[in-house]
């Protein structure tokens, strides 16, 4: 029998600030020696007070304002209480009822390839929790505290998707505006962001079931966990059985989710306004200046490129994914442009993008440098990119010198001018080495003469060989038919 899915998500990111949420303990969760950022007010010692971090508070600000949110007017913090290992309180503190952002949407239409937006409930924020290490055999517990008290941004969608990869689509997209706005790394292989699914069946619009899987940290997680508890669902309902109402959390070595607890309500946390922190304002920050600070989003980023760089969908997508290379891209296709004074052609662009993706890209990936360790710059790529597409160099050429452009920061116009890398296009100039490779490969030549078509690519590339890669081989190609003849 078929029933319709309906999901939530819940998605968790630590803040990339200088020091912990409301000390001034460095915030630094990857921190190897355990419980050495702490203090008396992260290790919630009797009499020490909390005050808020100001700089995780306008990186909130400015998420709610990248997703469409309502920035309120006024908010403030809550104790939320439950008993826990790591939370050295008892409680946690939260925001309840007046979060810093309400509302909002995301857009998720370019990853889908189809018009879809999901609303967003709420985005506030709390300190997170510390880590706790079993040992292997199960006999013993450690807890490390240095990620306590971290700045943790929350997220509520509303349940407003109806399959897992509208919900891995979300969470992607979320990923990449708090990467753009600098508020967090959010690397899910890192526990710096995981995302929480709430998960209902019905035959109807209503929602029915409700399960709550926690604490997924992969993308191919969330897709498992949420087709694996439709998929539950779905059979406890056929048999005519009750889904029970739990906090289910999610095996990724089974790949099945697990019953952990019956699921919570708020008033289960026992939720009280924060006495230590008085309620806050938009006056205490300049609302104006962090909003021109919010830098180009991905969706604009997107839709920009695709207009002003007739670029596919797919380029857009692949660039606007890491916001280092949208730029380097950028940046060379104006310097390209600026040298030529005339927009790019799509051939010429497409090379550029080619280039980049894969053989910058791959000597990046062998070298282990991101963009800011590159000692290539946009505008001596642009002008590789130019001497390529003009035919003043050939590919061949063009690839040696990329490797040594990345080695040595070198400009490749002067390289070429030195030692004379520029590529042979004259007939007079290439005729001779025709003739000689002509000579030196009879059989070659009587393959050719026989219809084997692969001859003349040997032959060209013997050429090439003697030329030392300098050879046009368009030229050389036209020059050996016409030997041939």
């Amino acid at each position: 029998m078929a029933y319709k899915p309906t999901i939530g998500l819940e998605v968790h990111s630590e803040l990339k600030t200088a020091t912990k949420m409301f000390c001034g303990c460095k915030n630094d969760p990857m921190e190897a020696h355990p419980n050495t950022n702490v203090c008396p007010v992260c290790l919630g010692h009797p009499g020490a007070l909390p005050v808020p971090n100001k700089k995780a508070l306008e990186f909130m600000i400015q998420i709610g304002l990248a997703v469409g949110g309502r920035i309120s007017d006024n908010f403030k913090f809550d104790r939320k209480n439950y008993f826990y290992p790591d939370l050295p309180k008892g409680y946690q503190i939260s925001q309840f009822d007046l979060p810093v952002v309400v509302g909002g949407n995301m857009d998720i239409s370019a990853r889908l390839g189809e018009p879809r937006i999901i609303k967003i409930n709420r985005v506030h924020i709390e300190e997170d929790a510390g880590k706790l290490i079993h040992s292997d055999d199960g006999s013993s517990t450690l807890v490390d505290f240095n990620r306590g008290g971290v700045p943790l941004m929350e997220l509520v969608s509303e349940p407003d998707m109806h399959s897992a990869k509208e919900a891995v689509a979300f969470a992607k997209e979320l990923q990449l505006i708090l990467r753009y706005l600098g508020a967090s790394n959010a690397d899910l292989e890192h526990g710096q962001m995981r995302a929480d699914a709430n998960i209902s069946i019905s035959k109807d619009d209503s929602l029915g079931t409700k399960v709550e899987v926690k604490n997924i940290n992969s993308f191919s997680s969330i897709e498992e966990a949420i087709n694996h508890e439709i998929a539950r669902q779905t059979e406890i309902l056929d048999s005519g059985e009750k889904v029970k109402q739990e906090t289910r959390g999610w095996d990724d070595i089974r790949k099945k989710t697990v019953g952990q607890r019956s699921k919570e309500e708020a008033h289960d946390y026992r939720y009280f306004p924060e006495p230590d922190i008085p309620p806050m304002d938009q006056s205490a920050f300049d609302m104006k200046a962090l909003e021109l600070a919010i830098p180009e989003l991905p969706g604009p980023k997107r839709k920009r490129f695709i207009e002003q760089f007739r670029i596919t969908q797919d380029q857009a997508d692949y660039l606007v994914e890491d916001r280092d290379e949208a730029k380097f891209f950028e940046e060379a296709v104006s310097e390209w442009e600026a040298d030529m004074n005339r927009s790019a052609d799509e051939k010429q662009i497409a090379l550029l993008f080619n280039y980049l993706n894969s053989d910058l890209k791959g000597l990046m990936k062998v070298k282990e440098l991101d963009f800011s360790d590159l000692k290539i710059d946009p505008e001596n790529f642009a002008d590789l990119m130019d001497m390529i597409s003009k035919n003043e160099i050939s590919s061949r050429t063009g690839k040696d010198l990329l490797v040594r452009m990345a080695d040595l920061g070198i400009d490749p116009r002067e390289i070429v001018k030195q030692e004379g890398l520029g590529q042979v296009s004259g007939e007079d100039d290439l005729l001779e080495i025709v003739r000689k490779v002509l000579r030196d490969n009879p059989k070659a030549v009587e393959d050719y003469k026989k219809g084997k078509g692969n001859s003349l690519q040997f032959m060209v590339g013997k050429a090439m060989a003697g030329l030392k890669g300098r050879g046009n081989p368009g030229v050389l190609q036209e020059l050996f038919k016409k030997e041939l003849i």
